[in-house]
């Protein structure tokens, strides 16, 4: 479980151009749940989930996961978390099974269980045709493969997924969405992060809409479209956008 209260980031404080990219966010996510959390380009997403993964620490407020604070118990938190964001670049020159095992060595995975690990991984993402293959010689979507394998080597309960699905055809993108499902039917908890309403549409079980740094709303789907009197998420999305700016501009 991943639980933030009060959680504000502050870049530039001590100087002039100080930006708030993260505004008092609370919320919190529960295992076998996907939670969406949903915003334009430059909402203040990345920056929240990078603070929940310990890259980043808070100007303010908390985040627990699985009642371990990030700041105070760092190591054991990152045992607990995979990370995908697309700045984690692979090594285009390792293989697939090259990837998996740098990277559970990185975790200090003991070396049998890493075999049998990587093994699995492999068979799981149907990769075994490619597993002897370069990094560079693979298609986008094989590449994703890999990097969701890379994000779970270790085996966590907690997942943190940024924007997994942009830049995937029709195929690879089905795959992954089926993967996450899986996940989430195993009890782990997952976090979503998305600018596409219908990928929330079809995933996730509770959202919060994210913008300017500011959470501007919490909930079950279907409870928000009643709440907001929308047909879709689309419609509660851009409705709460619109309020926040009109009241940015009444107040300057």
């Amino acid at each position: 479980m991943i639980v933030t209260e009060g959680l504000k980031k502050i870049f530039n404080k001590d100087k002039k151009n100080e930006v708030v990219a993260v505004d008092n966010c609370n919320f919190s996510v529960n295992n076998g749940e996907i939670f969406g959390l949903l915003g334009p380009n430059g909402a203040g997403k990345t920056t929240t989930l990078r603070i929940i993964s310990t890259i980043l620490k808070p100007t303010l407020g908390t985040v627990n996961v699985d009642g371990l604070d990030i700041i105070e118990e760092a190591n054991k938190v990152r045992k607990n978390i995979g990370f995908l964001t697309g700045e984690t670049k692979l090594y285009d020159r390792l293989t697939v099974k090259e990837t998996f095992t740098y990277f559970g060595r990185l975790y200090n995975i003991d070396e049998a269980k890493l075999k049998k690990r990587v093994k699995k991984l492999i068979e799981m993402f149907e990769l075994d045709d490619k597993k002897n293959k370069r990094i560079a010689e693979l298609s986008d979507g094989m590449r994703q493969k890999v990097s969701l394998g890379r994000t779970i080597i270790h085996n966590p309960k907690n997942l943190i997924l940024d924007e997994p699905l942009t830049g995937l055809d029709i195929l690879a993108r089905r795959e992954v969405t089926n993967f996450i499902k899986k996940e989430r039917k195993q009890g782990n908890c997952i976090i979503f992060s998305t600018h596409v309403m219908s990928e929330a549409e079809e995933l996730c079980d509770r959202i919060a809409i994210i913008n300017k740094g500011k959470i501007l709303c919490v909930g079950e789907k279907e409870k928000l479209k009643m709440e907001y009197k929308c047909n879709s998420l689309e419609e509660v999305f851009i409705q709460l956008i619109r309020s926040q700016d009109e009241k940015s501009n009444s107040h300057i």
